[in-house]
């Protein structure tokens, strides 16, 4: 399963590290867990909070359990977080397929971009959401390093493989 939500991306890897590591090792529910990502980082709101609790199960870095949210002990490197990214988050891998060699802007990224579910086309305000969303999955990109962004856009990186 692939999850959708997908906070900002921060500045660094440091900042995701911080964000895991106030989920709790035993299990609390994600109420209390969304209050501690809150309370002990720069996100701002609980609804941020949760997307946050969905992007780590995404990569495998908390678990949801009968009884609440856990932290998952783990440390992977970069190269991991990217293919648990490509295969866990929903939309990253069709935004990766958009990408090229040559630079593509957020706007042209988005218009390749064939994964919005049709319910959610008759929503208003879908393509602003979307649009968003793209802009957030090409930031993720290149912080674990599938993409690098540059003066005229993003582009895949040499190493970066969006069908492996």
């Amino acid at each position: 399963m692939r999850h959708k939500p997908v906070p900002p991306a921060p500045d660094s890897l440091n900042d995701l590290w911080a964000v895991h590591a106030t989920v709790p090792a035993d299990p609390r529910t994600e109420s209390d867990c969304c209050e501690r990502v809150v309370a002990q980082t720069d996100v701002e709101d609980r609804g941020d909070a949760s997307d946050w609790l969905a992007f780590l199960r995404a990569l495998s870095l908390a678990r949801e359990t009968d009884e609440g949210f856990e932290r998952v002990h783990d440390a992977p490197n970069r190269e991991t977080l990217a293919r648990r990214f490509r295969d866990g988050v929903y939309g990253a891998r069709e935004v990766l397929n958009a990408l090229g060699e040559n630079a593509r802007n957020a706007e042209d990224v988005f218009a390749a971009f064939d994964a919005v579910p049709r319910w959610e086309r008759e929503t208003a305000d879908w393509e602003d959401e979307w649009g968003e969303r793209v802009q957030r999955l090409l930031d993720w990109a290149v912080l674990f390093g599938l993409a690098e962004s540059t003066a005229g856009g993003y582009r895949v990186t040499a190493t970066s493989d969006p069908e492996t």
